[in-house]
Formats: structure tokens, C-alpha cells, sequence
């Protein structure tokens, strides 16, 4: 190692420069974007979120809410001003306890200017506080906000959040979360994670729920009504809230005889996936009109119209399966959904198995012969869907089809080990379709770039050998439909209204 000898003037002169601050032209304006391709406007640049605590009242006969969130931060870059994904009508904000500026930008960017620049690696503490009627807000002609008889849910996805509290709206920025919400007596309101407390006070209920590990914006939830709440635990001691609106009709006894199974299920999926990665699990029921259910982190999010046909544990393992997948471990990208859509649906083959209605194989054989090789369904890339076609039934049945060509090609034992290590390799973070394959070859010892790329970047069928070598259709008259079909078949709108 060689020393370069400095004199004692030049060590000063180096010394004073480090201690001149940057110059006003130095600071930038944080990008109205996180730089997701599939939606270049969601989520936003210069600083990274580690809080969320939302202090919230509603009125449910007029939909009213109004809120002061208080935003946990620290700048990723030299800062003149940054953005929050908001849509609600704003009266003031704060930052570090300063007023800032701010105005609105495009269809749901909120602008704060504080009042001095930021340097890099700045914490902040952002105050804003808020009001107006989610329901009459919209962006690029839709709403993610639900009114009900005796209430209203936020639940949707890939946003929801910009309804009812200002966000960094991406799943790359995820959070811890304190919601506290209150009500008239009478009414109830539920988010994600623990109850902490509940205090009434002059005819106002407020509840004090606490999200304890980190969260992906989109999987934050709020549901207000009239509930019928029940209570329990996993076998390994979790607690499992569950909540059934009082007016679900001929549908309340269907959705209580599946989301009642939560606690079983969850116990069945660890032996799959590893311990459970929360401190609660829960699902509810409200009386809504949409059509989907939603994998909100520990509180899954059912519409009444999953439970129309009779009882769907299918539909309960497929967002159970999420809490590992897609929100224990969230995508990088919009691009990576097939991480958490072809591992929900294949949960729902191991499910299919389980219950002796056919197995794993017997469904992916069905579902590659299901479709000929002109069929819309073999031009859909999983690994890469593209955003129109992000819940596609290809990116949950043939996102399965490559899981199951993975579990032929790397045998049992590696499979299984990918299943269950995944989760604790990117716990609480974020990971890709690229991340995945470079583990899955680690904990296999095979290479299998070849083989995602067949199975999920080619817009076309794969040929018959390549399936045949991975043990997919190997009947060439067409396998016998499983039992199991029409159950899983159905929760192929599961994320459409």
C-alpha cells in the first residue's frame, strides 16, 4: 500500500470544502414516479418511507372522512420537493414541523415544497392533514374506494391507498402502519394487523390497529360497517380476526363456512411455505358488489359474489398463500406479479392434492392441453405480462403450469426446499422473477434459465417434447378434467371487479 503525503494547508482546504453545504442548485425535485414501466406515475423518487400513522374519523351516512397523516421518511437524494399519491382535499402541511407549500400535479400526485431543501439522508416527519368524500374522487376513470349499506372499504389493487391517506403508492416502499379510526357507536372499523385498543367517547368509537411489520401500500386496507367479528388461533398461537358484514343474506353462511377454515388453513400452508410471517391472520366479508378478493396483509379482503356458489376454501388458500408470497416477500416490479399470482394458484393445487381431487400434475396436464397452441392464453408472458394483461388467467394458470415444470425438473426434495426458503430468504423485502430463478438454481444446483424462459417468457405454447420432458401432458388424448377445476376455475377473476 502506498500513503500520498498531503501538507497540512491542503488537509484544511479539504476540510473546509466537505463542510460547505450544497448550493440551492444541487437540490432536485424528488421524481413524480418510483420508475415502475407498468405505471410510471405510481409511487415516487427521493425518499423512502418507514411509518405510516394515520389518524382518521368517518362518518358513515354521508361518507365523510377526514384524517392527519403523519409520514415517517428519510431522503434518498439532495431535495427541493417531492410528491405523495394522494386524491383527497388537503388544508396543510408540514414537514419536519414547518409549514410547506403544495398544490396538486396531473391525476393523483400531491406536491409539498418545504421550507428549506433537504440534504440526503434527512429524516423527515411529514404532517398532512386532510378531508373530503372518497367516493366522489376518481383517477384515469375508476375508484378504489367501495361504498356499503353502513359503510365503505379501501381495498384494491394495484392501488388503493390514494382514497384515504397520502402514500408512496409502490410496493418497493413498504412501511410499518398505525391506523386509528373513529365511528359512531354502532359501527365498527378494521384494517390490518392487531387491535391495540378501542375507546369510546360522546357517542364516537375510535380503534387503534397496528400493522407491526413492514407493508406494501396496496395491501393496507379499511373496511367500516356493521360486523359480526370472531376470534381465535393458529395451532402455533396466531391470532385470526375475522369479520362477516350483518347483511351478507343468503351468502353469510357459505363465507363463514370458508373464511371460519383460516386458522386450519394457515397452519396446512407453514408446512408449504414456513411459519406464518405476521402476528395475526384474518379475513372479512363485507357487503360489497365487487367481484374480487384481495390478499390485504393479515386481513384478506372477500367479496360477498366468492361465496355465491356455496363454500370456496380454494379462494381462501389462494390469498392465504399471498401472505408469504406477494407480501411477506412483495415484487420489485409490477412486471414480477407472476412471484405472487402463479404461487397463489399453485397453493391452490397443493390444496387440490390435499383433498384428494387431483393432484398437481393431473392440473397441469389439464390446463396444458386445455389450450391449443392459436390460444390467446400462450401469448401472455407471466415473467413479463405487461399491464393490461397483469391478472390475466394465463399469469395464474400458466404461471402454475411453470411451477409445476419446476418441481419436475429440480425433484421433491429441491422443490420443496425453494417453497419453503424462499420466504425466509426475502423476508419483509422485495425480490423478481429474476431474483427467484438465481435461488432456485442455488438451492437446486441446476441450471434453469432455459426453462423460465419456455415456461414464462415465450409468447407461445411449448412444444410437446419440452413438456413431455418436464412431465406436463403426457396423455396425448387429453387428460381427464380434475374435480377441482371448477373451483379453482373460478377464482381465475379473482383480482376483477
Amino acid at each position: 500500500m502506498h500513503r500520498r503525503l498531503i501538507a497540512p494547508g491542503a488537509l484544511a482546504a479539504a476540510s473546509l470544502l466537505l463542510a460547505i453545504p450544497a448550493s440551492a442548485a444541487d437540490f432536485q425535485p424528488g421524481a413524480p414516479g418510483i420508475g415502475d414501466p407498468y405505471y410510471p406515475d405510481y409511487g415516487n423518487g427521493g425518499y423512502d418511507v418507514s411509518h405510516y400513522d394515520l389518524r382518521l374519523t368517518y362518518q358513515p351516512r354521508t361518507d365523510e372522512l377526514q384524517g392527519t397523516a403523519t409520514v415517517l421518511a428519510t431522503t434518498t437524494q439532495d431535495l427541493s420537493r417531492f410528491d405523495l399519491d394522494f386524491l383527497l382535499d388537503v388544508s396543510e402541511v408540514r414537514v419536519n414541523g414547518a409549514k410547506a407549500a403544495f398544490t396538486t400535479s396531473g391525476q393523483h400526485e400531491l406536491v409539498i415544497t418545504p421550507a428549506a431543501p433537504l440534504p440526503k439522508g434527512t429524516p423527515l416527519t411529514v404532517v398532512v392533514r386532510y378531508s373530503g368524500v372518497p367516493s366522489t374522487k376518481s383517477a384515469y376513470g375508476f375508484t378504489a374506494w367501495h361504498r356499503t349499506p353502513d359503510g365503505a372499504v379501501a381495498a384494491d389493487e394495484p392501488e388503493s391507498a390514494w382514497w384515504w391517506f397520502p402514500s408512496n403508492d409502490h410496493p418497493l416502499d413498504k412501511a410499518t402502519f398505525d391506523v386509528s379510526v373513529a365511528v359512531p357507536d354502532g359501527t365498527q372499523a378494521l384494517s390490518n394487523g392487531t387491535l391495540q385498543s378501542t375507546s369510546p367517547a360522546r357517542g364516537w368509537t375510535r380503534y387503534n390497529w397496528r400493522s407491526a411489520k413492514p407493508q406494501a401500500t396496496y395491501l393496507a386496507t379499511l373496511a367500516i360497517g356493521k360486523f359480526d367479528i370472531t376470534t381465535g388461533k393458529t395451532a402455533a398461537g396466531v391470532p385470526v380476526i375475522n369479520a362477516y358484514s350483518k347483511d351478507l343474506g343468503d351468502n353469510d353462511g357459505a363465507a363463514r363456512a370458508s373464511v371460519e377454515r383460516t386458522g386450519e388453513l394457515v397452519d396446512w400452508l407453514t408446512g408449504y411455505f414456513g411459519p406464518y410471517p405476521f402476528d395475526s391472520v384474518g379475513g372479512y366479508v363485507p357487503n360489497t358488489t365487487t367481484g374480487y378478493a384481495l390478499e390485504t396483509q393479515t386481513r384478506v379482503y372477500y367479496s360477498p359474489k366468492q361465496f355465491a356458489n356455496g363454500s370456496n376454501t380454494s379462494v381462501v388458500v389462494h390469498e392465504l398463500a399471498h401472505q408469504w408470497y406477494g407480501d411477506d416477500v412483495s415484487l420489485k416490479g409490477w412486471k414480477d406479479i407472476w412471484i405472487n399470482e402463479g404461487f397463489a394458484r399453485y397453493a391452490q393445487w397443493l390444496w387440490s392434492e390435499h383433498e384428494g381431487e387431483g393432484t398437481a400434475q393431473q392440473l397441469a396436464d389439464y390446463v396444458y392441453a386445455s389450450h391449443t397452441a392459436g390460444d390467446a392464453f400462450w401469448t401472455v408472458k407471466p415473467g413479463d405480462p405487461g399491464p393490461d394483461d397483469q391478472f390475466d388467467a394465463a399469469v395464474y394458470d400458466r404461471g402454475a403450469l411453470a411451477i409445476q415444470a419446476l418441481r419436475n425438473t429440480v425433484g421433491e426434495d429441491a422443490f420443496f426446499a425453494i417453497l419453503k426458503g424462499w420466504p425466509k430468504e426475502h423476508a419483509y423485502g422485495n425480490a423478481s422473477v429474476a431474483d427467484f430463478q438465481t435461488y432456485a438454481e442455488k438451492v437446486s444446483g441446476k441450471p434453469l434459465a432455459s426453462l423460465f424462459d419456455t415456461w414464462l417468457f415465450q409468447p407461445s405454447k411449448p412444444a410437446a417434447a419440452a413438456a413431455r420432458g418436464v412431465a406436463v401432458a403426457r396423455a396425448a388424448t387429453g387428460p381427464v378434467r380434475p374435480r377441482s377445476w371448477a373451483r379453482i376455475e373460478a377464482t381465475n377473476d379473482v383480482h376483477s371487479g
